[in-house]
């Protein structure tokens, strides 16, 4: 894609950071640095408008946008430079706060401008202004890792059995293809790692003259924001990591422990509750035998995307069950109604979840950097054996063979021979130790980064404040007005952080049929 001119607006420094000024006009100027341009060492920010989303998002209405240039690659001095698109939303107070908040998005490979509505909505922006940087290689960054081959592929794989071997085949080649066209491109596959991300964030903070400002992580991002934390821990106010992925210990066998503790988090609280105890009794097992009944004999149907539009063919096997649970494709209140059905003869739940998987947004994510990631962080040094062992611990009674590929993360053994990136576990693989105030929320319905996950990052940070929401899944603070309202607390004041609402808390009831 060939960037659009854009012309440099009125900057200013006001409550001790850069202010830009909103609108700045477009096509006036000779073009900004592209991707294509070589780096001159230091980190250039451009003024500009901001992103054309496919449906308007209102945060943005009153957004100041622009790039970051960076280099592609900071061990290679002289090299390309890649932009990466930031909003700045102002703070809904008349008198904000000096230390905005800085917003890491999840994946890796999201769309970070697609957040903004969402944190708005949290009252994130309240006291302070929202700053949403998009990462290396998503879309709205130059150059985009987006893979249309793999979402031609995910858009076909509905109809495929989840963990089989043509299944694979077509993955693997769907990812080679990928790769062989980036590369073919000039694209340093090495370069998009999460320590290259965390540098983007500090040359951002240089860039825009912050003094000081408060992180904000989920999922991936959290991966991210203790990376950053840990290498580039100037002037970091506070951090706040929603559903917790440690980089420590993050790998594939970890996807299982995840994924367990979530999936049975939501089976207990049915169990609690008289009224879908009665209605489904023994869930547990009743789950426990759809998942391996499928696997033997999978059912191939047609089905209605939730959305609607045209029905298409799709196959519910266990492996693909057990991903539509971690993944919640199944809203978790309807998931005992969901299993029971299943048991009785009618998938129409499942069904529908899976044919979702059928209309994919064509390089929305960055499949590219996904890969980069998890072949370089996540996937070395674990075998097939631990993988194997840690879903037989997670689900004892699950098929081999639903057990052998981690959850959301299928083939990744495969996957990552053809993707072929530097191992980075020695740099990444590492605690972060620090005293910045930490508020950690965790969901206990989360079966992608399981709760536990949020007291274990704890271990290493002694200021941290652990707070876990009942009956939320992934991502809390969009769900949960009590985590709202403990985050704008801790924003606030990180010393004396009201953690009082969630005392009690408990999971909403479940549908019963």
């Amino acid at each position: 894609m060939v960037p659009r001119p854009v012309v440099k607006a009125a900057a200013g420094v006001v409550a001790g950071w850069l202010v830009l000024t909103a609108g700045a006009p477009v096509g006036e100027a000779a073009a900004a640095p592209t991707g294509s341009a070589r780096s001159s060492g230091s980190p250039q920010f451009v003024p500009g408008a901001c992103p054309r989303t496919p449906k308007p998002i209102p945060a943005l209405a009153d957004a100041r946008c622009g790039v970051l240039v960076v280099p592609e690659n900071r061990g290679r001095p002289g090299g390309p430079t890649i932009r990466l698109t930031v909003a700045v939303i102002p703070a809904r107070s008349s008198s904000p706060a000096p230390d905005p908040v800085v917003h890491m998005t999840g994946g890796p490979g999201s769309d970070a401008i697609d957040d903004a509505q969402f944190l708005v909505d949290a009252g994130v922006n309240r006291d302070r202004d929202l700053i949403i940087m998009t990462q290396r290689g998503t879309l709205y960054a130059e150059p985009s890792l987006a893979c249309p081959e793999v979402d031609r592929f995910y858009a076909h794989a509905v109809g495929l059995r989840y963990d089989a071997v043509p299944t694979k085949r077509l993955l693997v080649g769907a990812m080679g293809e990928c790769r062989d066209r980036l590369t073919g491109s000039g694209i340093d596959l090495g370069a998009y790692n999460t320590s290259e991300n965390a540098a983007d964030f500090a040359d951002l903070r240089t860039a825009l003259g912050i003094a000081r400002w408060n992180v904000y992580g989920y999922s991936y991002g959290t991966d991210l924001a203790l990376t950053f934390l840990r290498e580039h821990p100037e002037g970091i106010r506070t951090v706040t990591i929603d559903s917790v992925v440690p980089p420590q210990i993050v790998s594939l066998p970890w996807t299982w422990s995840s994924a367990g503790e979530g999936i049975n988090a939501i089976l207990r609280a049915c169990r609690d509750q008289p009224a879908c105890d009665d209605r489904y009794p023994r869930l547990a097992r009743t789950l426990t035998r759809q998942v391996r009944k499928l696997e033997a004999d999978p059912l191939t149907l047609r089905a209605t995307p939730p959305g609607g539009g045209q029905e298409v063919e799709v196959v519910l096997d266990g492996g693909a069950l057990v991903n539509l649970l971690v993944g919640n494709s199944v809203p978790s209140a309807d998931v005992p109604a969901a299993i029971d059905e299943l048991a009785h003869g009618d998938p129409h739940r499942f069904a529908s979840a899976r044919a979702a998987g059928s209309t994919p947004v064509i390089g929305d994510f960055a499949y590219g950097l996904t890969e980069s990631v998890a072949c370089g962080e996540w996937v070395p040094g674990r075998s097939a054996d631990d993988l194997l062992e840690a879903g037989r611990r997670a689900f004892p009674g699950y098929p081999d063979s639903v057990l052998a590929q981690a959850p959301q993360l299928p083939y990744q053994s495969e996957v990552c021979r053809t993707w072929d990136v530097p191992d980075r576990t020695s740099s990444q693989r590492v605690a972060t130790r620090s005293t910045v105030p930490t508020l950690i929320l965790s969901g206990t319905f989360d079966a992608k980064t399981g709760a536990r996950w949020g007291r274990f990052a704890a271990r290493t940070l002694p200021d941290a404040t652990v707070v876990r929401v009942p009956g939320i899944g992934h991502w809390v603070t969009p769900q949960s007005p009590c985590a709202q309202s403990v985050l704008a607390s801790f924003l606030a004041d990180p010393a004396a952080v009201d953690t009082e609402c969630v005392g009690g808390l408990k999971p909403k009831p479940f549908t019963i049929t």
